[in-house]
């Protein structure tokens, strides 16, 4: 699995010890729990992402949606254009910490088969977001 890595980094950080940190990509757009599914998939496409890093109104991360599911959530038959994202999210999925090391950040996205990770840290904030190269 190759990450995609969208920042550059310093020349004295070490590919032995990279961690989520290094890899992360920091320039995804983040949007509040409380934007309807349609705005979120214009948000998406303007972004020419296939994520969105998804917070409460107190900044937390509580999750990572897909361009798959907002378009499964509003081609479902009980779409309305009053759905939140907060009404779709459910679990929120693996998370990994930015120290954490990218042998272990790759396995974790291996095992529950995500194509995007998000990055949050020890106040439940995201930083940014492991995504797998396409």
């Amino acid at each position: 699995m190759t990450l995609v890595q969208t920042q550059p980094r310093q020349a004295s950080a070490t590919p032995v010890h990279r961690t989520a940190a290094d890899a992360m990509d920091t320039g995804g757009p983040q949007v509040c729990d409380d934007m309807t599914v349609e705005v979120a998939l214009s948000v998406m496409a303007s972004a020419r992402t296939g994520h969105l890093l998804v917070c409460d109104n107190d900044g937390l991360c509580t999750g990572l949606l897909t361009q798959a599911q907002l378009t499964a959530a509003r081609d479902s038959s009980a779409y309305t254009d009053r759905i939140q994202l907060r009404d779709i999210l459910g679990d929120p999925g693996p998370f990994t910490r930015p120290v954490t090391p990218m042998a272990e950040a790759e396995h974790t996205m291996r095992h529950s088969q995500a194509d995007a990770l998000p990055v949050v840290d020890e106040h439940g904030s995201a930083p940014g977001v492991l995504a797998v190269a396409r």
